[in-house]
């Protein structure tokens, strides 16, 4: 796991700058409250009209890679997880759209990639009618915490 971490961390894009007046993550006792995240690229539209399925996965795997941005920033180093306890992943779809977990398993899976079975996590994915500036992904997280 280790090297994967490395890896990763080696390979995180710059923290987003934020959008209002929140923090990107508040810490209590050891859990990690991560503030919704939009993916990587300038990607605007619906999951159902404008994106894929298979497009809207990778948009939540770029979200994913966000958040452990936003993550290490707060932390140090992703060696401090001690576990992915919740993702909240937000699928701005179309209303006929169904596969919002299948869209939110980009985000899901690369938490298991990184942090193997610590990346493991409870979940909702949910459909939108729309979300800021027409992102087609917005993901939140609560992560537990080594002291």
């Amino acid at each position: 796991m280790s090297d994967k971490i490395t890896e990763i961390e080696n390979s995180l894009p710059p923290v987003p700058a934020k959008g209002g007046n929140y923090d990107h993550a508040v810490r209590t006792g050891n859990l990690v409250f991560l503030a919704g995240k939009g993916p990587i690229s300038d990607a605007r539209g619906k999951v159902g009209a404008d994106f894929t399925k298979e497009e809207g996965y990778q948009y939540a795997r770029e979200t994913g890679m966000n958040l452990l941005a936003v993550l290490k920033e707060e932390l140090g180093t992703l060696r401090k997880v001690k576990r992915v306890v919740k993702v909240l992943g937000m699928v701005n779809s179309t209303p006929d759209f169904g596969e919002q977990p299948f869209v939110i398993n980009g985000c899901s899976d690369l938490f298991v990639e990184v942090f193997g079975d610590k990346g493991k996590h409870a979940r909702s994915a949910v459909g939108f009618v729309a979300l800021p500036h027409q992102i087609p992904v917005e993901i939140e997280a609560i992560v537990e915490v080594e002291d």
